[in-house]
């Protein structure tokens, strides 16, 4: 991953902001694209942020009527995770703090770095099972007892789990399933295993929940009170709002709520190899083994996968690029190489499909001058 040089002005207070000419962008690209979402061309989406050399070029909301919008919900998805509730989704109590589904596994992924970098948690190669003391584990099966703080991070645990092949609505659907019980840890850790940890990816929302677990066994403190203490309030993200579970563990796979300026924020640190306005918050190197590619996640795409962070393939001439990705059209892209971000909120999540990722980079990408 390229490194930059460390932004002249710090946006722990606020963003500074600039013309996209000034920073090397054509405007027209962007308005294109804004055109296009604002006429609803990619269904419901609520704001798009593009920053470029750490200042807001191209920003821009999109109001949706959400309460007319879930009116007219099918039945069969009322009691989703709250998800047809404008109380809760896409924005926390009317205010402007955005869902980010499962853009949390990848602030996650982070607070994992930061106890490592505090001394708390020893590496990614640590055994997991040690982390689950009190909780009924497999203790009999030798790939149980295998499995690294890796293969949480990397999705090759091995727990059998399919939240893929069946919609969330569906009860045969893990995530699902885990979202319904009284304790989602113990839910995942139910879950047999399959194979060896470490050979295979398997998107899990539940191997993220197990993290909560470990952040907590590790620090003694649960990932929201830990992300305030030591990431969110570095950053200067003063507002956001964590879903707990049943037992009181933030819902790490997919219950922030954060508001888009404030999540560029990570995308921020981690083109700066976790170094923010002078002072480490990651591992050296944490960021650049976060997002290079562990595994291959996606075969007909060429999608690949590090420490819960998404790698786009790169082809046409496009740059690498790193990816948080959320249910519905949660997107913070990061193409270090262009000192290059992009942020996308929506709520896409039955009528209409999400704005699609490649598409929304590429259509940044071409505002990119020579």
């Amino acid at each position: 991953m390229t490194l930059l040089a460390a932004p002249a002005s710090w946006p722990t207070s606020a963003w500074p902001e600039s013309k996209p000419e000034a920073q090397g962008l054509e405007a027209g690209p962007l308005e294109t694209l804004s055109a296009e979402l604002k006429a609803g061309k990619h269904g419901y989406v609520d704001s798009m942020l593009v920053i470029r050399h750490a200042k807001v070029v191209f920003e821009r909301s999109y109001p949706q009527d959400y309460e007319a919008l879930f009116a007219t919900a099918p039945d069969k998805h009322r009691d989703l995770y709250n998800y047809y509730d404008p109380a809760w989704h896409p924005f926390y109590q009317k205010t402007k703090l955005h869902t980010m589904q499962s853009v949390s596994k990848s602030v996650t992924s982070a607070l994992l770095g930061i106890a490592m970098a505090r001394g708390e948690l020893a590496g990614v190669d640590a055994l997991a099972a040690p982390f689950f003391e009190g909780y009924r584990v497999h203790s009999e099966d030798p790939r149980f007892a295998a499995m690294r703080l890796r293969d949480l991070l990397t999705m090759t645990s091995g727990i059998r789990w399919d939240e893929s092949t069946v919609t969330y609505t569906n009860p045969a659907n893990s995530c699902a399933a885990m979202e319904a019980s009284k304790d989602w840890v113990q839910y995942v850790l139910d879950q047999p295993m399959a194979e060896a940890p470490g050979q295979r990816f398997v998107y899990s929302s539940g191997v993220t929940e197990l993290l909560a677990q470990v952040l907590k066994k590790a620090t003694g403190r649960h990932a929201d009170d830990y992300a305030q203490a030591h990431l969110f309030g570095p950053l200067g993200i003063r507002s956001f709002h964590w879903k707990h579970t049943p037992t009181r563990h933030p819902d790490t796979e997919g219950g922030l709520y954060l508001e888009p300026r404030d999540l560029a924020k990570l995308g921020l640190l981690y083109m700066n190899d976790g170094v923010w306005d002078g002072t480490r918050l990651l591992p050296p190197g944490w960021a650049a083994a976060s997002t290079k590619a562990a595994v291959l996640a996606k075969p007909k795409t060429g999608f690949e996968y590090g420490y819960q962070w998404w790698i786009i393939p790169t082809k046409s001439g496009r740059p690498p690029v790193f990816a948080a990705d959320g249910y519905g059209g949660q997107y913070l892209l990061v193409v270090p190489s262009l000192d290059l971000m992009a942020v996308f909120t929506g709520w896409n999540i039955w009528d209409k499909p999400e704005l699609d990722l490649v598409y929304a980079l590429d259509s940044v990408l071409r505002a990119v001058k020579p």
